[in-house]
C-alpha cells in the first residue's frame, strides 16, 4: 500500500476517532446534542448547566477512559502477537490478568480473614487497584525470573499459561469459601468498568499508558526483525533477550495497569491488532503501531457506546460487550488460518 493511501486510512481515523468521542459523550441516558458537546469541549459553554456537569464529571472521563484502554490494549496485543509470532496471543497470555484477579480475589473474597483495622482500606477501590497492582507485579517478576533460565520464547508462552491456571485454580479455592455478597463484589469488578474512575485515577492511568508506549515504541525496529525470526533476528545484530524484556516490560505496565484501574477486558487486545492489519494491508510496525493505536480507541469508545444502551436505565459489563464484538473476529482469524494451511 502506498504512502498516499497509508495517509488518507490515518487521516479518516484521526476524524473517525473525533467523530466517536463526540457521539459518545452524547449519548447515554440523557442525549445531549453533538453540537453542544463540540462547544463544551471546545471552548464554550453547553446551554443547559445539566449538561455541562454531565458532560466534565461523568461522559468525558469514561470516553477518555475508553481511549487509554483501548490503545493500552490494543497496543500490547500486537507486542505478544509478535513476540510469540502467534496470532492468536494477547496482553494477558502471560498471566498477568490472572495475577491482578488472584490479587483482587484475596481482597474481596478473603477480606474475612484480614485485619479489621486494614479491611477498610483494602476494600475500597483504592486497594482493590493496589491489590491488583500488586498481584501483576508478582506474576510480571516470575515471568522474567523464569524468562532468564529460558532461551526460547515460545518456553515463556506455555509458563504464562500455566502461572494463569495456577492463579486461576487458587482464585477457584477462594470463591468456594466466600460468601453471596464476596462473590457478587468480585463478580462485578472481573465485568470490568470504565465509568468509576476519578480524575485523579484518570491522571494516573494516563501515566501509566504513555511510559507503556514510549517502551513500545523503542521496540519497533526489533519487532520487524522478529517476524522473520529469532535466528534472523540475531544475525542482524538484535540483542535478542533484552528486545524480550522490554517487550514483556511494555506489555506488563499496559495490561496490568488498565486491568487495575478498569478490571480485565476481554478480546480487544486480541482483536484489533488483526483489524490494523487487515486495514492497513502490511508488517511494518511503525505503521502498524499507529493503526492499532487508532482502531483501539475507536473501537473502544464504540463497545462503551453499545455498552450505555441509550433510551435504557441500565449499562451492561463493558467486558460482554468487547467480548461480543471481538469473538467474531477471532472466529474468523482461525477459520482463515484453518483454509490457508
Amino acid at each position: 500500500m502506498s504512502n498516499v493511501q497509508n495517509k488518507i486510512i490515518f487521516i479518516s481515523l484521526i476524524l473517525l476517532l473525533l467523530f466517536t468521542l463526540l457521539l459518545n459523550v452524547s449519548v447515554g441516558q440523557v442525549a445531549i446534542p453533538i453540537k453542544e458537546v463540540f462547544r463544551s469541549l471546545f471552548g464554550g459553554h453547553a446551554s443547559k448547566d445539566t449538561w455541562e456537569y454531565i458532560i466534565f464529571n461523568f461522559r468525558l472521563p469514561k470516553a477518555i477512559t475508553a481511549i487509554l484502554v483501548g490503545i493500552g490494549l490494543s497496543i500490547s496485543g500486537l507486542l505478544m502477537q509478535t513476540l510469540f509470532r502467534n496470532p492468536l496471543a494477547g496482553p494477558y497470555v502471560l498471566g498477568l490478568s490472572s495475577g491482578s484477579s488472584l490479587g483482587v480475589a484475596a481482597i474481596i473474597l478473603g477480606s474475612r480473614f484480614l485485619p479489621v483495622i486494614f479491611s477498610e482500606f483494602l476494600l475500597s477501590s483504592y486497594g482493590i487497584i493496589l491489590a491488583s497492582c500488586i498481584g501483576s507485579l508478582l506474576v510480571l517478576i516470575l515471568i522474567l525470573i523464569v524468562s532468564q533460565q529460558l532461551k526460547d520464547t515460545m518456553s515463556i508462552l506455555i509458563v504464562g499459561l500455566m502461572f494463569s491456571s495456577f492463579t486461576g485454580a487458587i482464585v477457584s479455592v477462594f470463591t468456594y469459601f466466600s460468601s453471596a455478597e464476596q462473590l457478587q463484589k468480585y463478580t462485578f469488578w472481573s465485568m470490568g468498568s470504565i465509568g468509576n474512575l476519578t480524575w485523579q485515577n484518570i491522571i494516573l492511568l494516563s501515566i501509566s499508558v504513555m511510559i507503556g508506549l514510549l517502551l513500545s515504541l523503542l521496540t519497533l525496529k526489533s519487532l520487524d526483525a522478529l517476524l522473520l525470526g529469532e535466528n534472523y533476528a540475531k544475525s542482524m545484530g538484535l540483542n535478542i533477550k533484552k528486545t524480550r524484556y522490554v517487550i514483556i516490560f511494555a506489555t506488563s505496565i499496559l495490561a496490568g495497569s488498565i486491568t487495575a484501574f478498569a478490571g480485565p477486558i476481554a478480546f480487544i487486545g486480541l482483536a484489533v491488532p488483526h483489524l490494523a492489519k487487515l486495514l492497513f494491508k502490511t508488517s511494518n510496525h511503525k505503521i502498524l503501531f499507529f493503526g492499532t493505536l487508532l482502531n483501539g480507541a475507536i473501537i473502544m469508545l464504540f463497545c462503551d457506546m453499545v455498552s450505555q444502551m441509550p433510551g435504557f436505565e441500565f449499562t451492561l459489563p463493558i467486558n460482554a460487550i468487547t467480548s461480543i464484538v471481538g469473538a467474531p473476529i477471532v472466529v474468523w482469524l482461525i477459520i482463515k488460518k484453518k483454509k490457508l494451511v
